[in-house]
């Protein structure tokens, strides 16, 4: 799920160290990295900078990316901060690449006609032509067993993670008013034919088979509480979901980047681990869904790609800024009803980290994918600001890994924790 801006996470979408959460040397919370709320002061002096046109079809200046300020937590009581206006060279950089769009990222999405809906992966419901009421039932009958004779060898602790990944996916509404936020490439009418709007619905449209797959899988199986599951839904969506600067065209693509890699990695790993304890059901839905993300990711990526050529300085600045901020994943707003926001998605990152869903040291490789990908150690004409933001983007992957060692060493000293979900019925599991 995520994408201009949005996410997944799907599915868990980003993960990353968190210092608040590594008490008892666990790695922490699915989120981007270190720091907390920037200070009011810093950001300030993040939001000034000007561009102007370079040789080679270039933009060359400084455009800053992190112009738009970070509010306090909003969605938990937080005090609006005032936020700077996104640079105009950003949206009119990325209103110039519609064309680019329509050539290079619309024909990554499936057409409807040839494209998988869940009832291909589901019990059929009803009776097909030629077919009795009566054989029908039967047939979905038997369907439903073997589905549930499948879930039943899953563990709790895969199936917290599934289940924190499918409330993700299910807050997509939120996710799709995150894009439709962005200046420039959001879908201004409802029904706008440009090309950047057709990709938001189109990656909505394809998104919202996920969540929807995902929730009737687990409704059919019985193995979960599906009401307190709703709950957490309803919850999320009420507080929605936070970024550091969600009006910036920048940051919601390299933020769609991130968080789409890291969707089709979560899913590609309970594929794996459905296949192990022997769901082949979930294993397949898992690896449908991950396909989707795959192609996702490439467009998201091909757009920084481009970005990266136009004006290097500018989106140095954003990658950097993104990297060194606060930026949280979709679903980090989730409530049961029963515990704090904050604490029942550590628990449920704690889990993923533990059962290999979504690791620290996945969030190191995605790190390192990304540097490569886009050439980040090879841009030059930056500003002293960028050759900042490169040298500290370029170095980053081996920190995340130094810091995820250490955490494995405390972890090896220290005694497991059991936590407590709601969404299977109050058992516990370790974290």
């Amino acid at each position: 799920m995520a994408t201009q801006g949005l996410t997944t996470v799907a599915t868990v979408k980003l993960c990353s160290l968190d210092r608040r959460n590594t008490s008892s040397a666990r790695l922490g919370g699915l989120r981007l990295l270190y720091p907390a709320y920037p200070s009011v002061h810093a950001l300030r002096a993040c939001a000034s900078g000007c561009s102007s046109i370079g040789g080679a079809g270039r933009w060359t200046a400084a455009t800053t990316a992190a112009s738009a300020s970070v509010a306090a937590p909003g969605g938990r009581g937080g005090v609006e901060m005032e936020r700077p206006p996104v640079p105009r060279e950003q949206v009119e950089i990325i209103r110039s690449l519609n064309g680019w769009v329509a050539e290079n990222m619309l024909p990554l999405l499936s057409p409807v006609e040839s494209a998988w809906q869940p009832h291909d992966y589901l019990p059929r419901s009803s009776a097909e032509p030629g077919s009795s009421e009566a054989e029908a039932f039967d047939a979905f009958t038997e369907g439903v067993a073997d589905l549930r004779a499948g879930a039943a060898c899953l563990p709790d602790d895969v199936l917290v993670c599934l289940v924190g990944n499918m409330v993700t996916e299910e807050a997509l509404p939120t996710y799709q008013s995150m894009g439709n936020r962005t200046e420039g490439s959001g879908d201004e009418t409802g029904s706008s034919t440009l090309p950047w709007a057709r990709w938001l619905r189109g990656w909505t449209a394809e998104e919202n088979r996920h969540g929807d797959l995902l929730n009737r899988y687990l409704y059919l199986t019985g193995r979960v509480d599906m009401r307190q599951v709703e709950t957490t839904i309803h919850h999320l969506l009420r507080n929605g979901m936070e970024m550091l600067v969600p009006k910036s065209p920048y940051h919601s693509l390299i933020y769609g980047a991130f968080q789409e890699r890291a969707t089709f990695i979560s899913h590609s790993h309970t594929a794996r681990l459905a296949g192990q304890h022997g769901d082949r059901a979930l294993a397949k839905i898992c690896g449908v869904i991950t396909a989707d993300e795959r192609r996702h990711e490439a467009g998201y990526t091909k757009a920084c790609a481009k970005l990266f050529y136009l004006d290097p300085d500018g989106m140095m600045r954003a990658l950097g800024y993104v990297m060194r901020g606060k930026v949280t994943m979709p679903g980090q707003l989730m409530s049961d009803g029963r515990a704090d926001v904050d604490t029942l998605f550590a628990r449920f990152s704690a889990v993923a980290q533990r059962v290999g869903v979504y690791t620290a040291s996945d969030y190191g490789d995605l790190v390192e994918h990304f540097v490569h990908r886009w050439r980040v150690a090879e841009l030059t004409g930056l500003s002293s600001e960028g050759r900042r933001e490169q040298e500290y983007v370029c170095g980053l992957a081996p920190k995340i890994r130094r810091m995820e060692e250490l955490a494995h060493r405390r972890a090896a000293r220290s005694e497991p924790s059991l936590v407590r979900f709601s969404w299977i019925f109050d058992r516990s599991v370790l974290g």
